[in-house]
């Protein structure tokens, strides 16, 4: 006996490694950059750790001698280093020392406007603080602290903030908007939010006008555009004006152990945002942030769609997101496409949604092959999963009072600015604690279409909702929730196969069907006995479509 319990247990382990061998050779390769070991010290070039003397030109003097002798470590030491932006040049490794904090000014003149890509578009902004363009061979390494000083730059609503905390931000100067809501910097960042797009480079938008609303134009706090080889590793990101780290049209990028951190309620706080890169791996990082964490992006509606340059062959695994409005986010500027994604072995605690995959009319792009297992979540406050192809560009759980409309249903053509979300696999997803556990809302011309999801079991207040979809199949898949009228709710959506569905005993309505466009429902190997109605069908719809077996 003890003989088979061995072979049995021999033979599960060949096929888990057999598996994995698999899986990895499926993998995109990342390479990592090589430096030389020459160390160029920043107080060597008059840097001065005091908090105080700016130190822009000792830093860029330190990247500066590295670079033309051919590369090497540019070393920060420990101490408190105020300084304006820094760029990075090939063949630096910017080290920080434990204990070292590179801290970025507060004088907003020190970032002089240049162009540059805000949410897939062509943009002025202020110069990132940390930022590369074109360089091969490239690194941020050590154990101490980018501070992007944010707070200097970032509005705030007051229904993030307790009324002593609003209270006192107020007190601090600034503007605030008329209907008391909202808290901005300066007169210059009121008058950009008033504007659509106010950013975007176009005709009759001159250096006048740009300045005018300069103090608005916050800069991401690490941007690498059409960059090659780089790391950034075991370092702290925190407290950027916007995006923390903005990856752009690079490529061999590797992310490391590194912690991204930005306030909760920061405005456009996002942790990691890759857009248009290939070959990428992320993997034992942290982020706690104020909006989507690990994102992917690649454009936005007609710009992203000439770029034409999808995000693709990256590797996310096991990272940990706290706050966040999305842990695992695809879009909604995916208008070049996303491809071959591989996410595992990720935590998400107290995250707005765990997977989040957004989009809308007019961006067009596809994503597509993407693989998703063994993720972990607790206490979500909106969806475990999520599907929307109705994006708003709000955050994902209303705010106290908020009131929101339904989206109108209406069909119409499809051409170069319909999206396409298919093609996803998704297995392995334990979650503890969500407001609803599946959300899936494709459009009527358009559906969201070619997913699995299986082996998972989501402890929410409600189950699962189906709209506009098609060719979706859920296996395994053991739903605890609180709203049992019904589980499974499903509007306007055809070839759904749900296999092997547990649910709590005494559910009101094991399945809603509505609408008159549903097709092929099948279900199968379910006991739907434990429910005291298997299924109702409104608004046009029959027991036709439904078969269960």
């Amino acid at each position: 006996m003890y003989m088979r319990k061995t072979i049995i247990a021999l033979v599960l382990v060949a096929i888990t490694l057999n598996g994995i061998a698999q899986t990895a050779a499926s993998l995109p390769v990342v390479k990592e950059p090589v430096f030389r070991k020459d160390t160029f010290l920043i107080t060597k070039y008059g840097a001065v750790p005091d908090g105080y003397t700016l130190n822009t030109k000792s830093i860029a003097d330190a990247i500066d001698a590295c670079n033309k002798k051919g590369g090497g470590v540019v070393l920060v030491p420990a101490g408190l280093w105020l300084t304006g932006p820094v760029t990075l040049k090939s063949n630096v490794n910017l080290h920080l020392a434990g204990s070292a904090c590179l801290l970025f000014t507060k004088d907003f003149n020190r970032f002089p406007l240049v162009e540059a890509n805000w949410e897939g578009m062509r943009q002025m902004r202020n110069q990132s603080p940390v930022s590369a363009t074109d360089a091969t061979n490239i690194a941020i390494t050590g154990k101490g602290i980018i501070d992007g000083n944010g707070d200097a730059w970032r509005m705030v609503k007051s229904d993030k903030l307790t009324a002593s905390q609003w209270k006192q931000l107020v007190a601090s100067g600034g503007v605030v908007s008329d209907d008391k809501k909202t808290w901005y910097p300066s007169a210059k960042v009121f008058k950009g939010a008033q504007g659509k797009d106010p950013g975007v480079i176009g005709t009759g938008r001159d250096a006048a006008y740009f300045d005018s609303i300069k103090d608005f134009l916050r800069p991401n706090l690490l941007v690498l555009t059409r960059c090659k080889y780089i790391l950034l590793e075991g370092v702290t990101f925190q407290n950027s004006a916007a995006w923390c780290l903005h990856p752009l049209m690079s490529e061999h990028l590797t992310v490391r152990d590194v912690f991204v951190k930005n306030p909760w309620y920061a405005q456009n706080g996002d942790g990691i945002d890759l857009e248009s890169c290939r070959n990428v791996l992320i993997e034992n990082s942290v982020f706690d942030v104020g909006d989507d964490a690990l994102c992917m992006k690649s454009g936005r509606d007609a710009e992203g769609r000439k770029r034409g340059m999808p995000t693709e062959n990256v590797v996310i695994r096991y990272n940990t997101v706290y706050a966040a409005h999305g842990g695992f986010v695809i879009g909604s500027e995916m208008s070049g496409g996303v491809k071959n994604v591989h996410v595992s072995h990720c935590t998400f605690s107290g995250t707005d949604i765990g997977l989040r995959f957004k989009t809308a009319r007019g961006r067009g792009g596809v994503v597509e092959n993407i693989n998703i297992h063994d993720i972990y979540m607790k206490d979500i406050k909106g969806e475990a999963i999520l599907f929307d192809m109705y994006y708003m560009a709000k955050d994902p759980v209303p705010l106290a009072g908020e009131k929101r409309e339904l989206p109108k249903v209406a069909f119409k053509q499809v051409d170069e600015s319909t999206p396409v979300f298919r093609d996803f696999h998704i297995s392995r997803v334990y979650c503890n604690g969500a407001q609803q556990g599946i959300f899936v809302r494709g459009i009527p011309e358009m559906h969201v279409k070619d997913i699995v999801l299986q082996d998972m079991v989501l402890q929410t207040n409600k189950g699962i909702e189906i709209q506009e979809a098609s060719n979706l199949q859920l296996k395994n898949i053991t739903l605890i929730s609180q709203d049992t009228n019904p589980v499974i709710d499903i509007i306007n959506s055809d070839r759904l196969v749900f296999d092997g569905i547990k649910y709590a005993d005494g559910a009101a309505t094991l399945m809603r069907v509505s609408g008159d466009r549903n097709d092929s429902i099948r279900l199968l190997h379910t006991d739907t006995s434990r429910a005291k109605n298997k299924a109702v069908f409104e608004l046009g719809a029959t027991s036709k479509c439904v078969s269960i077996q």
